[in-house]
C-alpha cells in the first residue's frame, strides 16, 4: 500500500474562524467586564485598592492562561502519524491492537489514530475536532487543551461570583437602559460559559482519569455492556491505573502539569501501554 505524507501544524486558517474569533471576543469580554466594570463597581476604591488589584492580578493571570493555552492548542499539530510508519513498527502483542489502515490517506495508521474528515488527514489519538480552536484535539494538544478549558472553567466561575457580588451589593441605575440591558446580557453570558466550560472540564477529567478519548468513549460503553452481558467485568484497554494515565498526558513532573509548553514526555504517539 502506497504511503501519503500528513501535512504538519493543524491551526491553517485559524485567524479567519469565526468561531475561533468568538471565543477570542468572549474571553475579552469577559475580562474587560470583570475587571474593568464589576471590580470597579463592587470595589471601595476600584482596581487601585489594594482588594481590586488582587481581584485584578489573580484574573489577570488566569485570563492570559486561557489566551495562552487556547493559542496553543490551535495552532499546535494534534499529532502527525510519521510517514515511514508502518505494521512492521508494531508490536501487536503489546499494543493488543492489530494495524489498521485508511483508504482515505491510502497509508497505515497507528492504535488510537482516526481520520478528520474535516483536516482530511489522520490524526494520533484523536479525541475530537474542536470547532472552537479550528484544530483536532489529539495526542500532541490534548495537554494543552486541557489546561485551557481549566482555566476557561475557573475564569468563568470567577467572573460570575464577582458579576453576583457586583450585581447584589452595589446600587446600579436599572432604570437606564442600557445599564440595565449590558448586566442582563453579561449575566446570561458568564452563567452560560461557566456551566458549560464546567461540564466540558468535568467530561475531560473524567476521560483523563479512564485514559480515553472521546472516540474511545463510544466503543467503550458497548464493549462494556457485551462484557456485563456476558457477566464479565470489562476494563478499557488503555486503563493503566489512575496515576500511569494522569502522567501519560500531563507528564511525571507534577510542578510542571499546568504548564501549555511542558510537552517532553510525549513520544511519537504510534504505541501505548495496556493494562494487563
Amino acid at each position: 500500500m502506497g504511503r501519503k505524507r500528513r501535512k504538519g501544524g493543524g491551526g491553517n486558517g485559524v485567524l479567519q474562524s469565526l468561531p475561533v474569533l468568538a471565543v477570542v471576543a468572549a474571553m475579552g469580554f469577559d475580562f474587560y467586564a470583570t475587571v474593568f466594570v464589576y471590580l470597579d463597581h463592587w470595589v471601595a476604591g476600584g482596581v487601585q485598592s489594594d482588594r481590586g488589584l488582587f481581584h485584578a492580578g489573580i484574573f489577570t493571570w488566569i485570563t492570559f492562561m486561557c489566551f495562552f493555552s487556547f493559542f496553543m492548542a490551535a495552532i499546535s499539530d494534534p499529532g502527525s502519524v510519521p510517514a515511514n510508519f508502518g505494521p512492521d513498527a508494531e508490536n501487536p502483542q503489546k499494543e493488543g491492537m492489530k494495524s489498521r489502515s485508511c483508504e482515505k490517506c491510502d497509508a497505515y495508521k497507528p492504535p488510537r489514530s482516526h481520520h478528520c474528515r474535516v483536516c482530511k488527514r489522520c490524526v494520533l489519538k484523536m479525541d475530537h475536532h474542536c470547532l472552537w480552536i479550528n484544530n483536532c484535539v489529539g495526542y500532541s494538544n490534548y495537554k494543552t487543551f486541557l489546561i485551557f478549558i481549566l482555566h476557561a472553567a475557573i475564569g468563568s466561575l470567577y467572573s460570575t461570583v464577582i458579576f453576583f457580588c457586583d450585581l447584589f451589593q452595589t446600587n446600579h441605575d436599572f432604570t437606564v437602559r442600557s445599564t440595565a440591558l449590558f448586566y442582563v446580557l453579561s449575566g446570561c453570558l458568564h452563567i452560560f460559559l461557566s456551566l458549560t466550560m464546567s461540564t466540558l472540564l468535568g467530561w475531560h477529567i473524567y476521560l483523563l482519569t479512564k485514559n480515553m478519548t472521546t472516540i474511545e468513549f463510544r466503543g467503550f460503553l458497548r464493549d462494556k455492556w457485551l462484557a456485563e452481558k456476558s457477566g464479565e467485568k470489562y476494563r478499557h484497554r488503555f486503563d493503566i491505573g489512575l496515576w500511569n494515565n494522569i502522567t501519560q498526558v500531563l507528564g511525571p513532573n507534577i510542578l510542571k502539569w499546568l504548564c501549555p509548553t511542558s510537552l517532553g514526555h510525549l513520544r511519537d504517539g504510534t504505541q501505548f501501554p495496556v493494562s494487563s
